[in-house]
């Protein structure tokens, strides 16, 4: 693959923050403790070593270049989501486009069922974690048994020298329709913002990003609830519109990938971080190249047929400026 991004001067004063949902990054080891059996190579799928090797190498190369057509260098701090295990993190930092980089990552298993989690990959010349937590998300099914999802992942560090907080959000999926699983989303829509309030009981001016596939547009419920008691602006909402998203399903764009701020970002400083832009990271490469789904995100697999692609989503990525 020939670099698209060659020559680009290097903005030292600029960082990238994004966010990358990897669509079912899955080993190809059976893990009796969560649903991963269409992910191994004796599944009609027919997951093997060929197919894990180039998604790493497919996604590890689309996660260098988020925000260097701006910066002119690899992104500073990158929340995924849909990522097995530590082993597939490894392998994805190990993997050839990312492996040169100094990066690391922050990852707890959730009790998804489907043992999909979120993590965060940080670049340690840029950014130093101070402190790393987990929220569970307490949902019930119907007759009342646990419905386990993915833990909302707090990563709180210094980026630059300045300490900001991130958090990573995977909402529950509208897998039983967007009505019935609103509900759930508005439980883990509380649950960031108490996340929230505690980062400013301990610091009222605290710096907070909210990232995540959120299963929702900026105009949904928990995402509306979630601005309005936090205090945060959504980043993605001036970027939705008829043609653009970060997903498409039904013959219809969705922005569920999004970035909220708290709005101390706007602040101009000469010493402080502050927002400088943000976008969606839907380069051509990214996309489907021919067909009727031309111009949409070239996944992994399309139902059970395998597509070669890099993910179901594009990511989306916030640029924040310094001095």
């Amino acid at each position: 693959m020939t670099d698209l991004f060659d020559d680009l001067p290097v903005r030292p004063e600029l960082q990238t923050v994004g966010f990358y949902n990897l669509e079912n990054l899955f080993d190809l080891i059976q893990d009796t403790h969560i649903h991963d059996v269409d992910f191994l190579p004796t599944a009609p799928k027919r997951w093997n070593h060929k197919r894990y090797d180039n998604k790493l190498r497919k996604l590890g190369y689309a996660i260098s270049n988020i925000g260097r057509r701006e910066t002119g260098k690899n992104p500073a701090i990158i929340g995924v989501a849909e990522v097995e295990n530590k082993k597939v993190l490894n392998d994805l930092l190990e993997s050839k486009h990312l492996a040169p980089l100094n990066y690391n990552y922050v990852h707890y298993n959730s009790p998804d069922e489907r043992g999909i989690d979120v993590a965060l990959l940080y670049d340690q010349d840029v950014f130093t974690v101070t402190h790393s937590e987990p929220f569970s998300i307490n949902l019930m099914h119907d007759d009342g048994s646990p419905d386990y999802t993915r833990d909302i992942l707090l990563v709180s560090g210094r980026l630059d020298g300045e300490e900001i907080h991130v958090i990573v959000n995977h909402w529950p999926s509208r897998r039983e329709g967007e009505k019935e699983s609103e509900p759930k989303r508005l439980v883990t829509s509380a649950k960031v913002s108490e996340i929230i309030a505690g980062l400013k009981l301990n610091n009222e001016d605290a710096k907070v990003i909210v990232m995540g596939d959120f299963n929702e547009d900026s105009n949904n419920p928990g995402i509306r609830e979630l601005v309005k008691t936090s205090s945060l602006f959504n980043l993605m909402e001036t970027l939705r519109s008829f043609n653009r998203g970060s997903t498409y399903y039904h013959r219809k764009w969705d922005l569920f990938d999004q970035i909220l701020i708290s709005t101390n970002f706007f602040k101009a400083s000469s010493t402080a971080l502050e927002f400088s832009s943000a976008n969606i990271f839907d380069e051509d490469f990214l996309k489907t190249f021919s067909g009727r789904y031309k111009g949409t995100p070239y996944r992994t697999y399309v139902g059970r047929k395998y597509n070669g692609g890099y993910s179901d989503h594009f990511p989306v990525y916030a640029i924040f400026k310094k001095g």
